[in-house]
């Protein structure tokens, strides 16, 4: 026997070589390694590093690691030497049992890259381990009356070792009645058996003991033997019988614990107890009698645990038939288990990224899982897919593992978080499958500028407003996320009438509200126009903006300002003159007012709300003109006072009033006598005659006297105003004064008390039909934040000065809006080069006018007027009307509103009537006083 064994130990190596090169070029594709079993903990198995192309010091610096699945660790990196190692010892038999070769499979991945290499190591096996038996004695009964040549089933033995290393033979120690001999099984296995070589005689002897001995191929041989003691029994004749051979079924694994899986047959003629049989397991390991049960009396095979078709795919067995006489028999019984679709696909992620840049290339590995199936054949063969509307593909790499990569560009405004479905399925009959989720996150970057949702914004805001109100909210919407989506505002610098705009309002920058710094006046801001930014604070930051347009709504904050007659400035008392033959419709004057405000706020009505004389005068609501209602009488006083209110229609309304005094008389000669007789007392005695005329004299005396130093003054008042406006240079151009003086009538009126009903006017004086001038004055009852607005009119003697100076004048307004020559308000009608005269345009003019009219008063008082159109007279009638335009009138044509037609006076009495004004020769009709003189 050593001869062979020698023979074996010289083979092994050429058989080792031989297999191990034909293993290489099956799996070339694969980094391959061959290890010993049983080497100690940290045992060198091969250099990973130099096989994956790396440096050793890489390995940790890429993240390369091993990753098995459901597999204890038995191998490990070791990150200095770059080399791979055992983890522990390695029991071969532990792992692969009898599988040749015993191929252990991992994978190693390098995490910055999600590479992935197969690695294949094969274990080589040592003899360690020796043949044994199950039992260490065993029982054999024999007939003594056997034949030659009858044989005996013997127990083998298991060795766990393989190849070589595994069970070579049987000895048997020596005996002249037994042989030894070896039948070998469809699985590979080793059955001794006992021939009967000389016939037994229990008589003789009745039990041989015999040591069965089994030997491996090792270097060196193990082996391990069995006590076996054969049993001389009394004769038996017939032998029990199976029905077949060998005994073959195909169960499905998923069966029932408890089913049938075949019953067994075996037949013996003879009777009594050697007919009975019993049935049993010859030599069954623990597997076997752990899953199936055979009933010893019946034959019949039960499952006692459910059967596994990975486990084992098939059991050999061995079943012996006995009879009461120590007769055997034995069959071969082989059960194949069926694989079914009993295992579900599961995923194994290995590698994955949390979240990825919506920027990323197409192409970018997401993540890196493998497959598996526990079942076999189609059962096992596994499809892998994802859903195909999303942006992501599945590409296959190493054995079952699978990268998952984008195929475009990602957009997280659209979709910022991806949950993957990867869908596994088999081939199975019904197909089994699973699904596994792979979470995705969208990492924003800034590519998204601020939106926003109006174009362009407008808005309003009353004037008048409180400081710090907040005007607008805007608001720009990001669909970027974190400080890509934080939106900060800001106003673009520009200027209005040369002042920044920052000045006029500000912008909360984190809400967007915007706020009034100050108070708004309609009359200097009508609108704003302004642009907002929004920016976020991405890098690099994306900004957009957007146009707003402030819009001012006017109040009604300002007191309507009349015009004409404008307020006089000496202190005079003016009057406006109305001939006695007026017809109904005459118009006395015109009341001129403009309002600063806009719109309805400007909108002017004219009401008359006081008069001496009722029903004597009207006012135009629209126009202001003031006329008479009716024909005046000899019983209407001459003096006539009016008030007349202008109101706007703002809300609440404002109003101001001004007081006109109308004088009825045809001449100023007439006016003289008129208010002469109304202070002259009825019962005058021409004794006190030369009494009232020395009180009269010295009267007008003083009255002339004071009326002198008045005009000096006055004049000194006028010349030192220009010089100041002179050096101001023209900083009051443009503040209106009144248009016309007034002629004062109290001093002439007191002088003809005395006189009036005594002295008249020669016939020469009378023919100059002498029209007293209309000036007027104001009353008006304005509010003091009007009074503050207000600006008094220029006169035009100021004007004059202006114009010698050089001071530029206000630009002339929009034609579009120029009153008409026939429009201008006033009593006049202002044609320039009219023949007929007009109201002295100078204070100069004006006060010579005064004196004239005094000094006519006196030779009237002495009996040589010259009043009239011969030499020596004033020409008055010529000078009557005053002219008022609107030259230099504040231009308010763009919110005054004056409803109603605009007609205008005539500058003589004749005109405004539709009669010839009277001329230096033309008769004049006396009063009712001298009438009667």
């Amino acid at each position: 026997m050593a001869d062979p064994l020698r023979g074996w130990c010289c083979i092994e190596p050429l058989l080792l070589f031989l297999f191990l090169e034909t293993l290489w070029g099956v799996r070339a594709a694969q980094i391959h390694y061959s290890v010993l079993e049983e080497l100690d903990k940290g045992s060198f198995v091969g250099n990973i590093a130099k096989d994956l192309g790396l440096e050793p010091r890489e390995l940790a610096e890429r993240g390369a690691r091993i990753v098995s699945r459901g597999r204890t660790q038995l191998f490990a990196l070791n990150p200095r030497s770059g080399s791979l190692v055992t983890v522990g010892r390695i029991d071969r038999e532990e792992l692969c049992a009898q599988s040749m070769p015993c191929l252990v499979s991992f994978n190693i991945l390098v995490e910055n890259n999600m590479k992935i290499y197969g690695v294949e190591i094969e274990i080589i096996d040592i003899n360690d381990n020796f043949p044994r038996f199950r039992d260490e004695e065993v029982k054999v009964k024999v007939n003594e009356n056997a034949a030659t040549g009858t044989r005996l089933a013997l127990p083998f033995a298991r060795d766990a070792d393989v190849s070589v290393n595994s069970l070579q033979s049987y000895q048997l120690s020596h005996n002249i009645h037994f042989s030894l001999e070896e039948k070998s099984g469809d699985d590979g296995q080793k059955y001794p058996e006992l021939v009967l070589e000389k016939p037994l005689d229990r008589e003789k002897v009745a039990v041989h003991d015999l040591l069965l001995t089994a030997l491996d191929g090792g270097d060196p041989i193990l082996s391990s033997s069995m006590h076996i003691r054969v049993m001389v029994l009394d004769a038996n004749d017939n032998a029990p019988l199976f029905s077949l051979p060998e005994y073959r079924v195909s169960v499905p694994e998923n069966i029932p614990v408890g089913t049938r899986l075949l019953m067994l047959t075996a037949t013996d003629p003879d009777e009594g107890i050697n007919g009975e049989l019993t049935y049993s397991f010859h030599n069954e390991d623990d597997k076997i009698s752990k899953t199936f049960q055979l009933d010893s009396k019946l034959g019949e095979i039960l499952t006692l645990r459910s059967l596994d078709y990975e486990e084992s795919r098939f059991y050999l067995m061995e079943v012996i038939a006995q009879d009461g006489g120590a007769l055997l028999a034995s069959a071969k019984v082989l059960i194949t288990v069926q694989d079914v679709n009993d295992n579900v696909p599961e995923v194994i992620l290995t590698s994955r990224a949390s979240s990825v840049s919506e920027d990323c290339p197409p192409g970018t590995i997401i993540a890196l899982f493998s497959v598996h199936d526990g079942d076999s054949g189609e059962n096992g063969e596994i499809l892998c897919s994802i859903p195909s509307n999303l942006p992501f593909k599945l590409e296959k790499s190493v054995d079952n593992y699978y990268h998952l990569l984008t195929t475009k560009a990602l957009d997280r405004e659209e979709i910022s978080n991806y949950n993957i479905t990867v869908m596994v399925i088999d081939r199975g009959n019904p197909p089994l499958s699973t699904e596994s989720y792979i979470s995705l996150n969208v990492a924003d970057i800034n590519d998204n500028p601020p939106i926003f949702p109006d174009t362009p914004y407008s808005t309003y805001i009353l004037e008048n407003n409180p400081r710090g109100i907040s005007i607008l909210s805007v608001t720009a919407q990001d669909p970027d996320s974190g400080n890509n989506a934080k939106v900060t505002y800001s106003l673009a610098e520009d200027t209005f009438q040369g002042i920044p705009l920052s000045s006029y309002v500000s912008i909360n920058s984190n809400t967007g509200v915007l706020y009034a710094l100050g108070s708004f006046d309609y009359e200097q801001v009508k609108d704003l126009q302004l642009w907002v930014m929004a920016s976020d604070n991405g890098d690099p930051p994306l900004s957009s903006n957007i146009s707003l347009k402030l819009f001012v709504l006017d109040q009604n904050d300002n007191v309507p300002e009349i015009l004409y007659p404008s307020i006089p400035t000496d202190g005079s008392t003016g009057v406006e003159l109305a001939p006695r033959y007026a017809e109904p419709g005459y118009l006395v004057t015109k009341v001129v007012a403009v309002d600063r405000d806009s719109g309805q706020n400007a909108w002017l009505s004219y009401h008359l709300l006081k008069a001496s004389e009722p029903g004597l005068f009207q006012v135009g609501l629209h126009t202001g003109e003031v006329r008479t209602a009716r024909a005046l009488l000899d019983r209407d006083a001459l003096k006539q006072n009016l008030v007349v209110a202008v109101q706007d229609h703002g809300q609440p309304p404002l109003s101001a009033t001004i007081t006109l005094t109308v004088a009825i008389a045809d001449s100023i000669p007439d006016v003289l006598a008129d208010l002469g007789s109304l202070e002259a007392p009825r019962d005058s005695q021409a004794s006190d005659l030369t009494l009232y005329l020395v009180v009269a004299v010295a009267s007008v005396s003083c009255i002339f006297l004071a009326f002198v130093i008045v005009l000096l003054a006055l004049r000194l008042r006028r010349w030192h105003a220009s010089r100041l406006l002179q050096a101001a240079g023209g900083g009051l151009l443009g503040v209106p004064a009144s248009a016309s003086q007034f002629v004062g009538v109290d001093g002439v009126r007191a002088f003809l008390q005395t006189y009036s009903h005594e002295v008249s006017l020669t016939a020469g004086s009378r023919e100059s039909h002498v029209i007293f001038p209309q000036p007027n004055y104001v009353d008006t009852l304005l509010s003091q934040e009007s009074c503050g607005k207000s600006e008094p009119l220029l006169i035009s003697e100021e004007i004059n000065v202006n114009e010698e100076l050089g001071v530029v004048q206000q630009a002339p307004p929009n034609t579009d809006w120029r009153f008409s020559q026939a429009q201008r308000p006033g009593t006049s009608g202002s044609q320039n080069g009219d023949e007929t005269g007009t109201w002295p345009n100078n204070q100069f003019d004006t006060e010579m006018l005064q004196a004239m009219i005094l000094a006519s008063a006196s030779e009237a008082a002495d009996g040589s007027s010259t009043l009239g159109g011969g030499a020596g007279t004033m020409g008055l009638s010529a000078r009557y009307g005053p002219q008022f335009t609107l030259q230099h009138v504040p231009d308010y044509r763009q919110n005054v509103y004056i409803p109603g037609s605009n007609a205008t006076l005539t500058n003589a009495a004749g005109k405004r009537d539709g009669k010839a004004p009277a001329g230096g020769n033309g008769s004049k009709k006396k009063s009712g006083k001298k009438e009667k003189k």
